[in-house]
């Protein structure tokens, strides 16, 4: 087991995350290979889908390889010089790569019935449960891997538009959380977040998913968060709302959605009001018959789900 590095004492904890990256990856050198074996792989098997790609780069953060997929439009190929706009959807918990294929299918279809323009989407792997934030003992630096190495890969090697205007984050679930957590704490790199469903919305992770499945709740609060709830309610999107409200306000567009049968909809409704009382300009909505599933919630927003990415990218179709 890797041996946690020391307290310090009077750093940021900004400063003290870097010391615990630094501490981790000279350590990692030093491990043997069944040791280096035991971490988390984030390597997934590639996809088989049309118009997706399987890409894999060197994360000097975590130490070891990344993979992520890519989808690219028709019109990609065909107009050689052209950049475009770029998705990034992020996966729920345990979700994985299963959630690839439908939905590519569905954005392709949208684009090519010019709903919504052309895009790309990148599909990052944010492992089973690692709520899209750095974990404490910075084994698992999934914020990092996404902000700081994912976006500019990505920048580097598509023809993509490399600025806050060309970005759009969302996701379903852990993924909704996290694009309201990466989407508000780093908003200078997005023009939209959209919050499907996002979980768990509350400080005390006691809500309904915690309440269905505690032995979950208890291995996500001690993989992630380390056990230490202070941690936790840092990292939350109520908390990273409060803080870069300013940031946010009138600069990015919002959307949160979540269905009327979903249990956590309480939730997601509490988090639009928070948004309200922080004068955060969003729309809600509590998506008639619909259980916590993602293509029944977008296929429940109708016009208004396309009427979303056209507004985010200034209109364009």
């Amino acid at each position: 087991m890797i041996p946690s590095p020391p307290t310090i004492s009077g750093q940021t904890s900004a400063s003290f995350n870097r010391i615990q990256s630094a501490l981790f990856l000279f350590l990692l050198t030093l491990a043997p290979a069944q040791l280096q074996a035991q971490l988390p792989s984030l390597i997934t098997p590639a996809v088989e889908s049309p118009r997706i790609t399987y890409h894999t780069f060197q994360s000097r953060a975590a130490g070891r390889e990344v993979s992520y997929h890519l989808y690219t439009p028709t019109v990609y190929d065909q107009e050689v010089e052209r950049r475009f706009p770029v998705l990034y959807w992020l996966h729920g918990t345990a979700a994985g790569t299963r959630g690839i294929p439908p939905m590519t299918a569905w954005f392709d279809a949208a684009i090519r019935q010019g709903k919504i323009p052309p895009m790309l989407v990148v599909f990052p792997n944010g492992l089973l449960s690692s709520m899209w934030c750095n974990s404490k003992d910075d084994v698992v630096p999934m914020e990092t891997i996404v902000i700081e190495e994912l976006i500019p890969q990505v920048d580097a090697t598509a023809r993509t538009i490399p600025d806050r205007a060309g970005r759009i984050i969302e996701g379903f679930s852990m993924g909704g959380y996290g694009s309201a957590r990466l989407g508000f704490k780093h908003a200078k790199l997005f023009c939209a977040v959209s919050i499907l469903a996002g979980g768990p919305l509350d400080l005390s992770f006691a809500g309904p998913r915690a309440t269905r499945n505690p032995e979950e709740r208890a291995r996500i609060l001690k993989e992630t968060f380390g056990d230490d709830m202070t941690y936790y309610k840092a990292q939350h999107p109520l908390t990273l709302a409060e803080q870069q409200a300013d940031a946010v306000r009138g600069k990015i567009l919002v959307r949160v959605a979540v269905g009327d049968r979903d249990d956590s909809a309480p939730l997601s409704r509490a988090y639009s009001e928070h948004l309200q009382r922080l004068e955060i300009p969003h729309t809600f909505s509590e998506v008639p018959d619909v259980a916590h599933e993602t293509l029944p919630l977008l296929r429940g927003l109708g016009a208004a789900n396309w009427e979303f990415y056209r507004e985010a990218l200034g209109g364009e179709n």
